[in-house]
């Protein structure tokens, strides 16, 4: 997920990948796959694979599906090449970006991504030259009109399971976490029954930047969709003030 943690926004995001759910499967497929080759099929005793997973499931994608996946990914076919890397860089109006990506071929996302920017008028960093910008959170987001409880029922379940923070926005609600008590929190709701839009660890920016100019923001969409368009592509985040 990119940008403002709101639900309009994962709508969106959602949208997007409904219309072409081949893609967002196959990028999640890769995840699934680089998980089980380096903890295992357990997800249980995986992290990286029950994250993966949540995820998985936030995007729709069939259990038998996600089943597969662990199976091919742990069976002879499982010989897995790929590997993440990460790029940092600058969009117009000194927006700040990272780009998570997941590659067989380094030198092809590198150029892809750099080609992005480009064409989206900003520039590509040296790595940590934003990542001070974000911190590393687990993020759930809870569409209102799909969860029976409250909102102080929900806050008080999720906090009750270590959740760091909780928020109500008009459509939505966020929950918080460390990284290390997110599969936890994330269980607990699952088990629960409350219905998640969205459940990943993702980069929040620790402060957001208005773009006044419509040239820049122009540009700067350009840049997270060439963004977006890219298989190789796991996720953007950026402090945009959406």
């Amino acid at each position: 997920m990119s940008g403002h943690s709101k639900f309009a926004n994962i709508k969106h995001k959602k949208e997007k990948n409904d219309a072409a759910k081949g893609k967002i499967f196959t990028i999640i497929g890769r995840e699934i796959a680089v998980a089980v080759k380096e903890g295992g099929p357990d997800p249980s005793n995986n992290f990286k694979l029950a994250t993966v997973i949540a995820k998985a499931k936030a995007n729709n994608m069939p259990n038998d599906t996600i089943e597969r996946g662990i199976k091919k990914a742990s069976g002879e076919g499982g010989d897995v090449n790929y590997e993440y890397c990460t790029y940092e860089g600058y969009g117009p109006g000194g927006i700040a970006i990272i780009v998570n990506t997941l590659t067989d071929n380094k030198n092809r996302t590198a150029a892809n991504v750099r080609s992005a920017f480009t064409k989206g008028n900003g520039n590509m960093g040296t790595p940590g030259c934003v990542s001070f910008m974000f911190d590393e959170k687990g993020q759930i987001i809870v569409d209102k009109e799909e969860c029976d409880l409250s909102a102080d029922d929900l806050m008080m379940q999720a906090l009750d399971e270590g959740a760091e923070d909780f928020s109500e926005e008009e459509d939505s609600y966020e929950i918080i976490t460390s990284p290390a008590d997110f599969d936890k929190v994330r269980e607990a709701l699952e088990k629960g029954g409350v219905p998640m839009a969205s459940a990943e660890v993702v980069m929040l920016p620790q402060n957001y930047v208005e773009v006044t100019s419509e040239e820049d923001r122009k540009n700067l969409n350009r840049l997270l969709d060439l963004l977006d368009e890219n298989d190789d592509v796991q996720a953007v985040y950026h402090n945009m003030d959406e």
